[in-house]
């Protein structure tokens, strides 16, 4: 079985490379790996760094404008071959060292879909933005009350699913609306949905944090659209 490692990246010319080498690192024992990096129209040096990386398993997409995180997923999953697929952001939130235990229950054949929680977790987790935890919390909320699940964190990062999910997945928004998005999608799929804890290194502002509070509105207006 081969896993696809999809990463979105706008402007990530610090993190990309140590983030690149920490995905390569993981050792996975019943599955190869190949590493899509979309460099999502950077204004920096992210997509120069990565094309300078002489790594066999490496695709690089680089797009001429910033088009968000919904569609360069979309574009990876056009060239992806893999069995199994992730969701990795660039800026090291999320540790690919947990890439088997979050596949844990799809190599089980327990699961078509995984998503990482950072909310059911007793690993470690740094400590940020109440309004962006309260937010994530409201936002879950009703695409459990749309969907009828039961997710902690349907805003995170980590979402791992099958090829037969990929398949038949259509991804129609192009930024962050993508979460809500995938998560009423399978869930209306009736794929089988798990959740495990992850840990979460979040960064702040400062340090390059880019959802703002008008992408949790985008994202009411996906469930919405999606769920109603």
């Amino acid at each position: 079985m081969k896993l696809s490692v999809i990463i979105p990246a706008y402007n990530e010319e610090q993190t990309i490379i140590p983030l690149i080498k920490a995905v390569q690192k993981v050792k996975l024992s019943s599955l190869t790996k190949e590493i899509i990096v979309v460099n999502d129209g950077s204004s920096d040096h992210t997509g120069l760094k990565v094309k300078r990386l002489k790594i066999k398993n490496l695709r690089l997409i680089n797009k001429q404008k910033n088009e968000g995180k919904g569609a360069a997923i979309r574009s990876a999953l056009k060239i992806a071959t893999g069995d199994v697929f992730i969701i990795q952001d660039a800026d090291l939130e999320y540790n690919p060292a947990e890439y088997l235990h979050i596949l844990g229950p799809i190599l089980k054949k327990q699961a078509d879909v995984v998503f990482g929680s950072r909310l059911v977790s007793s690993y470690p987790h740094r400590v940020l933005y109440f309004w962006h935890y309260a937010a994530n919390l409201f936002l879950t909320l009703l695409v459990n009350i749309v969907s009828n699940i039961n997710l902690s964190d349907m805003e995170t990062c980590y979402k791992a699913f099958t090829k037969r999910v990929a398949d038949q997945l259509t991804i129609e928004e192009s930024r962050f609306g993508f979460e809500p998005e995938f998560a009423i999608k399978v869930a209306r799929s009736g794929w089988r949905i798990y959740e495990v804890g992850i840990s979460y290194s979040g960064r702040s502002y400062a340090e390059g944090k880019k959802i703002s509070w008008r992408d949790g509105l985008w994202a009411l207006w996906c469930i919405i659209k999606y769920g109603i």
